[in-house]
């Protein structure tokens, strides 16, 4: 059972922190495994009760991040800016 699933009396009681998260994550992980499994074997009907709680976990998680007073993103590769960036190459790195 989705841990987003908390009984009435422990709503908005329930500490929400790194590891939480972190499970949730995990579990959307399996769910989009059991849910691409389920598809390529065109048992789509299946799919259905996996992706409601997916949708819900997602929601949860994007109402954690919106309510969230650090919103600080995640590491993550920096994309060059300014007029090189922008410059077509020819494919082996050198501008056209």
């Amino acid at each position: 059972m989705s841990i987003v699933f908390v009984p009435k009396k422990l709503r908005g009681r329930a500490q929400i922190n790194q590891e939480t998260i972190q499970r949730l994550l995990d579990e959307n992980d399996q769910l989009i495994r059991c849910i691409t499994e389920y598809m390529q074997k065109g048992r789509a009907v299946e799919c259905v009760q996996y992706q409601q709680i997916l949708h819900r976990n997602l929601v949860y998680l994007g109402n954690i991040a919106d309510a969230s007073p650090d919103h600080i993103p995640a590491p993550s590769q920096s994309v060059p800016t300014g007029p090189a960036s922008t410059a077509a190459t020819n494919g082996n790195g050198s501008t056209l």
